[in-house]
């Protein structure tokens, strides 16, 4: 039989349904229904909070691991591309080909299939900190 009375120092060793019970710290200790209720209310939006920020920290990891895989560019050996295709043409007066990309470049853009780690990116990483930092937070205060 285990006893209930000896539990871990400051828990009540068994159920409380008192409406001066400290629900999140001894300091804010509700003394009537309505603040017990307004504890109650402010646990439920702190904890929905942060499954808030983890699901938009999941969405956004998400986001930024498609972007570096199709951040991947290889140069084709032997693509011309149009502005050669005009300085190789005899029949073409001198002129500049501008296209919708800007400058145009012999490279294709491929996925990355490979899982491994990604490299450091300020772009993503200082945004990453910044999210996990208040995740940390929000946990500490719940």
């Amino acid at each position: 039989m285990i006893d209930m009375g000896s539990s871990a120092p400051g828990m009540a060793g068994v159920f409380v349904n008192s409406h001066n019970t400290p629900l999140y710290s001894n300091s804010w200790t509700p003394t009537s229904a309505g603040s017990y209720a307004g504890t109650c209310i402010f646990l439920i939006i702190l904890a929905s909070i942060l499954r808030g920020l983890i699901a938009f920290k999941a969405l956004v990891e998400q986001k930024w691991i498609a972007r570096a895989r199709n951040r991947r560019f290889v140069v084709v050996k032997g693509k011309m591309t149009e502005a050669g295709k005009i300085d190789k043409d005899p029949d073409a007066k001198a002129a500049s080909l501008i296209t919708a990309q800007g400058v145009e470049e012999p490279v294709k853009v491929v996925r990355a299939y490979a899982r491994g780690a990604v490299p450091f990116r300020l772009s993503v990483d200082v945004p990453r900190a910044a999210i996990v930092f208040v995740i940390a937070g929000v946990s500490y205060l719940l």
